[in-house]
């Protein structure tokens, strides 16, 4: 009976060492693999075993401290190029920016030339028909009798009848005959002739 109870305790005793062996021996194996860190831990029964724990700094022949310098140079590079590249893109959208401003005062010129350009068009189209007008009533008092021509005359403002008469002299000029102002003139009362007369020496063409 006494020894059944031995054997018991000591299967019991060496159960509970094969546990502890394999929580020590996971443990290590862990921490060699750099799953957890028990260094601290085991620190006391590593020296007195005279045995060191796992090293967190790495030699400098080791391959991770290679690769971690190389990706921290490329880490750097990569922010590098990211300030370069916002820069660019800043710089980018300024210039956008000043050639919106110069295409929208360009397109405000344009608008203006175009303005200026119809004014213009719009002015030669009514002096062309003024001209044209002018022809027309100059060749009109032409063939009428020197009477009715000369009333149609009076009835005209002063810059009016001036510009028909030079009409109707440029008319006889073209076509080498004698003019019918001077006649007209002497059919004119005398103040009013003279007037008409004296404004056309002094004013220019209209």
């Amino acid at each position: 009976m006494a020894y059944g109870t031995s054997w018991g305790f000591s299967r019991i005793f060496f159960l509970f060492f094969v546990i502890i062996v394999l929580i020590l021996g996971g443990s290590l194996w862990f921490d060699y693999l750099g799953v957890i860190d028990v260094k601290g831990t085991y620190a006391p029964v590593f020296q007195l075993l005279g045995l060191g724990g796992r090293s967190t700094v790495d030699s400098p022949d080791s391959p991770d401290l290679l690769e971690n310098e190389r990706l921290s140079k490329l880490m750097v590079a990569v922010d590098l190029r990211a300030e370069e590249l916002q820069l660019w893109e800043e710089a980018v959208r300024g210039r956008e920016l000043d050639v919106l401003q110069q295409a929208a005062a360009l397109d405000e010129q344009h608008r203006a030339l175009q303005d200026q350009e119809k004014s213009l068009t719009e002015s030669i189209r009514r002096y062309d028909n003024k001209a044209e007008n002018l022809r027309q009533n100059a060749t009109y008092l032409n063939s009428m009798p020197p009477r009715r021509a000369v009333a149609m005359l009076l009835a005209m403002d002063d810059q009016d009848m001036i510009d028909h008469l030079r009409m109707v002299e440029q008319l006889s000029q073209e076509a080498g005959e004698d003019s019918s102002v001077a006649f007209w003139f002497s059919l004119m009362p005398a103040e009013r002739a003279a007037t008409i007369q004296r404004k056309m020496v002094i004013r220019p063409r209209s």
